[in-house]
Formats: C-alpha cells, sequence, structure tokens
C-alpha cells in the first residue's frame, strides 16, 4: 500500500460533514452568546477577583452552633417534605396523563373501530394539559400559592405538583412510546385491557428508567424547593435568604453542605431502585 492509498484510508469521509456542522453551531450560539452579554473575562478584570475571594472566605468555617443546627434540620425536614409531598402528587398527575397520552396503548393502533375519533381527542386534549401544566415555572405557581396560602411550605407542594405533574407525564409517555411495544400491542389484538397492556407488555420493559426519572425529578424537586424557598415557601431557601441577607457566610456553607447531601441521597436512591428493578 503506496503513501496515497494509506492517507485516503485514514481519512474521515465525514470530515467535511462535522467541520460544517460545527461551523453552524457556531454561527448559531455566537449571535445567542452575545445577546445573552456573556463575558466570562470580566472576572478577572480590575479587583473582581478579589471581591469573589472574600466573598468566599466568608464561607469557611462552617456554621456548627447548636442553635443554627436545629433550625437546619427544621429547615432541611421541610424541604425534603415539600419535595416529596409535591413529587407524590405530580405522580398523581402525570401518571394518568402520561397513560392517556400513551399512543402505543391505544386501541386504534390495531385497526379502526369505534370511539377511534373520540379517543384522539381525548389524547391530544391531555398533551395539550400536560404542556400547559409544564409551561409555567413552578416559581411563578409559588409565587400565587403564597399570595394565597400565605408564607409556608404549602405553596411550593402545590407549585411542584403542578409544574412536575406535566413534566412527569410528558416523559412517562416518551420513555413507553420508546421501548418495544410489540408485546403491548400483542395483548391488545388478543383483547386485553389498556391497563393490562400497559402493566405486562411496557412496564416489565420501562420500569428501571421510569423509576430513575422519578428519583431524578424528586431531585430536582429538592432544588427547586430551595429556589422556591426565597419567595417565601419555607426549607432551606427561606433559611438560605436569611443568612444571606445577615452575609453570614458560615451560615450558607453549611446550607450548601446539607444541600450536597441531599443530592448524593437521591442518587443513592435511584441506584438501590434500578439494583431492585433489575
Amino acid at each position: 500500500m503506496n503513501a496515497a492509498t494509506r492517507a485516503a484510508a485514514l481519512r474521515d469521509p465525514h470530515a467535511a460533514r462535522r467541520l460544517a456542522a460545527c461551523a453552524a453551531a457556531l454561527v448559531i450560539a455566537w449571535p445567542m452568546l452575545a445577546l445573552s452579554e456573556f463575558k466570562p473575562w470580566a472576572l478577572f478584570t480590575g479587583g473582581n477577583l478579589a471581591v469573589i475571594g472574600g466573598f468566599l472566605a466568608g464561607f469557611f468555617p462552617p456554621d456548627g452552633s447548636p442553635a443554627f443546627l436545629a433550625l437546619l434540620l427544621k429547615a432541611t425536614l421541610e424541604t425534603l417534605a415539600m419535595a416529596t409531598a409535591g413529587t407524590a402528587l405530580a405522580l398523581l398527575i402525570g401518571a394518568p396523563l402520561g397513560f392517556v397520552t400513551t399512543r402505543a396503548l391505544s386501541i386504534s393502533r390495531i385497526g379502526p373501530g369505534p370511539g377511534r375519533v373520540q379517543a384522539g381527542i381525548v389524547r391530544q386534549a391531555a398533551r395539550w394539559l400536560l404542556m400547559v401544566l409544564r409551561a409555567i415555572p413552578e416559581i411563578v405557581w409559588a409565587l400565587l400559592f403564597v399570595r394565597a396560602l400565605g408564607l409556608g411550605p404549602a405553596a411550593g407542594v402545590l407549585a411542584l405538583a403542578i409544574t412536575y405533574g406535566g413534566m412527569l407525564g410528558k416523559v412517562y409517555a416518551e420513555i413507553l412510546e420508546s421501548a418495544d411495544t410489540r408485546p403491548a400491542r400483542t395483548l391488545l389484538e388478543c383483547g386485553s385491557g389498556r391497563l393490562a397492556a400497559l402493566c405486562y407488555g411496557l412496564l416489565p420493559n420501562t420500569a428501571q428508567e421510569l423509576a430513575s426519572y422519578t428519583v431524578y425529578r424528586w431531585e430536582c424537586a429538592v432544588r427547586a424547593s430551595v429556589v422556591m424557598g426565597f419567595v417565601g415557601a419555607g426549607g432551606l431557601g427561606q433559611l438560605m435568604d436569611q443568612s444571606m441577607k445577615m452575609l453570614n457566610g458560615g451560615e450558607a456553607s453549611s446550607i450548601l453542605l446539607v444541600f450536597l447531601a441531599l443530592v448524593l441521597l437521591a442518587d443513592l436512591l435511584s441506584s438501590a431502585l434500578r439494583r431492585l428493578l433489575a
């Protein structure tokens, strides 16, 4: 094999396509970065580094006083309760809507029959409802419910339930649709009901992914609960807001450590569920 043949064999046949894709991404991303005023070099100009360093230095050492740890424990329990209750209510909203919008469980897929048009209308209406639920951020719902219910975690629970219900329903339907739908279709063709087709045709192959996503959404709910605390929904967020306003970096550091521990707990829970469902 001569040098020319060897060079041709080593040449990437898709190099031009990849180069064009990178150039297109740069053309699209550059105006977006400019519009968002993305200027990371500003961190290294003037006295910004000294200001950032002084701010971070105030986070050490973390506050370990008994009085603050008692408040931290109460806020952590509130955050866990808010995230868990909100995710549970979201599951009650999202799971039925995801079941309704899963086309793999539609009787019309196995052939024409009565009620096909009505089923399509119901499925589309459920999709629109899911879109409306997840379109409004949970922080907006939290602001609304804080005004209606007053300060406290109840507003956060309802805000999470509405927004995350839309997210869970959409992703559940996509997970069920992406799995092997032949067992479910076979059951439907044999006269099985949709619920039986779901339980015996789709869930055995998707249980791990559904459980993993549910735990991930619970982890997101913990983070969202912290954010909603800044608008009066209680929990770690409200405690963090108070600490930051008082410029108490030690308390903020302790809160962040607890938050990291909660994320680690979510990862361990997800792994345990995957092993259990394997």
